[in-house]
């Protein structure tokens, strides 16, 4: 039975933050943003929530494991997400791809999907609660291009 949004209590245990670098060399390059991408009003950070029930398929193994060598083996391919973005003459935006990785936390939450309001849509009751801030990870300029909770 789901619970009102505003009653529900829960803990959020969350480990260290650790960054993933891709699982293979990656090139060492920068890569301009288009003109759309550039502008002076998108520089910021979109939290995006999502959630996977339960698969039985997945019995026995780690998630946290398969999605931190998942991550891994895709950021051989889109190495520029594990870069940097940088600001250049006129402020322009670009990504050094320097192979740095992304910010990944390992978390639990001592709640289950099914506790929470039913159909779950946007906007996201208890946000602020599940989503964890990294101190400096909030700025643009030479920070992962992405944090992603487990």
């Amino acid at each position: 039975m789901a619970s009102s949004p505003s009653s529900l209590v829960f803990k959020v245990h969350r480990h260290e933050p650790e960054l993933i670098k891709p699982a293979k060399p990656t090139p060492h390059e920068f890569k301009l943003l288009s003109d759309i991408d550039d502008q002076e009003s998108l520089r910021f950070h979109i939290p995006l929530v999502l959630f996977y029930r339960h698969n039985p398929s997945m019995q026995g193994k780690d998630p946290v494991k398969v999605i931190r060598e998942a991550i891994a083996k895709t950021l051989v391919f889109y190495y520029p997400f594990a870069g940097r973005l940088r600001e250049g003459h006129n402020r322009k935006l670009m990504v050094e791809c320097t192979g740095e990785g992304i910010l990944f936390i390992e978390a639990e939450a001592d709640v289950t999907l099914e506790q929470f309001s039913d159909p779950l849509q946007p906007p996201f009751p208890c946000l602020e609660e599940l989503l964890f801030d990294i101190p400096g990870s909030s700025e643009v300029l030479n920070c992962p291009l992405l944090l992603i909770q487990q």
